[in-house]
C-alpha cells in the first residue's frame, strides 16, 4: 500500500521582505500542493522595520493556511525559526529563508530523501549565489558548527531543510537567548542527510547576513554549545608552559657550559609578555564562558512575541 503524503508546515524567518511575500506563498502554494495532503505556512516576522507584519497579515486573510507571529524585537534568524518550528503543528518541519534563493520546488527533493529514513536532511545549494566574503564567512561557519555538532553533515549544513516533528521534542524546553537549530536538532538525533539543490541569485534586496554577523553566530556557537574554546585555552596553555621550560633549560645550561645567563632584560621582557599574553587569551574565553552563564541565570527568553495571526 502507496504511504499517504505527509503533513508539512513551512516555517520562514522574515526580515525586510514585505515585496516578496507574495511571490514566495504563491511558489509554496505551487510546490506543497504536489507533495503534500495538508500543509501550513508559518511566517515569522522578526521585528522588520519595513511593511512585513502588514504583509504577512494581508496574506493570512487571504490564505487560510498562512499564519503569521510578529515578534517584539529583533530576535535573530535562527531564535525567529525556533518560535515558528515550536508553533508548526504537522508531522513533517520545513525551513526556508524568504528571499526565494532556495526554490520552494526543490522541497519533494528533501521529502524523498527524508524518506529514505533520515530525521533531518538538509538542501546543500549545489552553487552558492552570495558574494566572495559571505561565501568565505559561511565555509568558517560550516567548520565551526561541523566541531560544535560533532558530525560530518555540518558541512552540508544550510537555511533550507526539512526534518520530523518529533526531534524538536529534545529541545521543546530550551530557553537560552543564543539559539542555533543546528546544533538543536543534534539533541534529538544523529540521522541526518542532505541534498543538493539549486541555488538561485536573490530576488530583491540584500541579505540580512553580514560577515560581521556570521563571525558573531559562529562564536556564539563554539561558546554556547561546546567546550572547544576552553579546550584551545588548555592547549595554548601547555604549549607556552612547554616552552617555558625550554627556555629555562636554556638558561641553566648557558650557566653551567659558560658560566654566564642570558642577557637580562630583553629576552626577560619577551619571556614576561608571552605568558601574560596566554593568561589573558585564556582569562578571555573563560570569561566569554562565564557571560553564557550569566545570561542563562537571567533565564532571558529566545524571543518575545507581540502578536500573531488567528491559527497560530
Amino acid at each position: 500500500m502507496a504511504s499517504q503524503p505527509p503533513k508539512i508546515s513551512v516555517v520562514v524567518p522574515v526580515y525586510n521582505s514585505a515585496g516578496i511575500l507574495p511571490r514566495l506563498v504563491m511558489e509554496l502554494e505551487a510546490a506543497l500542493a504536489k507533495c503534500s495532503a495538508e500543509f501550513e505556512l508559518i511566517l515569522v516576522n522578526d521585528a522588520s522595520p519595513d511593511q512585513s507584519w502588514t504583509a504577512i497579515a494581508d496574506l493570512a486573510r487571504n490564505y487560510s493556511w498562512v499564519h503569521g507571529i510578529n515578534l517584539m524585537r529583533n530576535a535573530g534568524q535562527h531564535n525567529a525559526l525556533l518560535c515558528g518550528i515550536r508553533a508548526a503543528k504537522y508531522e513533517i518541519v520545513a525551513t526556508i529563508d524568504d528571499d526565494l534563493q532556495n526554490p520552494p520546488d526543490q522541497i519533494p527533493l528533501l521529502l524523498a530523501k527524508l524518506e529514505e529514513g533520515f530525521d533531518v536532511v538538509y538542501g546543500t545549494p549545489d552553487e552558492e549565489q552570495h558574494g566572495l566574503l559571505r561565501n568565505l564567512a559561511s565555509v568558517v561557519t560550516k567548520i565551526v558548527l561541523q566541531k560544535t555538532m560533532g558530525a560530518e553533515i555540518a558541512r552540508n549544513i544550510s537555511a533550507f531543510r526539512v526534518f520530523r516533528a518529533q526531534v524538536r521534542e529534545a529541545f521543546h524546553a530550551y530557553q537560552g537567548p543564543f539559539v542555533s537549530i543546528d546544533v538543536l536538532l543534534t539533541w534529538g538525533t544523529t540521522r541526518f542527510g542532505a541534498m543538493r539543490v539549486r541555488h538561485e541569485p536573490r530576488r530583491e534586496g540584500v541579505s540580512g547576513y553580514t560577515l560581521r554577523k556570521l563571525i558573531l553566530h559562529a562564536l556564539n556557537m563554539m561558546t554556547g554549545f561546546s567546550v572547544l574554546p576552553l579546550q584551545i585555552a588548555s592547549l595554548v596553555g601547555f604549549v607556552f608552559t612547554v616552552f617555558g621550560f625550554c627556555a629555562l633549560a636554556i638558561v641553566i645550561v648557558r650557566y653551567l657550559i659558560q658560566g654566564s645567563v642570558v642577557p637580562g632584560f630583553p629576552f626577560l621582557a619577551s619571556l614576561i609578555s608571552i605568558f601574560s599574553g596566554a593568561q589573558l587569551f585564556a582569562l578571555g574565553i573563560i570569561g566569554e564562558y562565564l557571560a553564557r552563564v550569566h545570561f542563562r541565570l537571567m533565564d532571558r527568553p529566545p524571543y518575545t512575541v507581540r502578536s500573531s495571526t488567528p491559527g497560530v
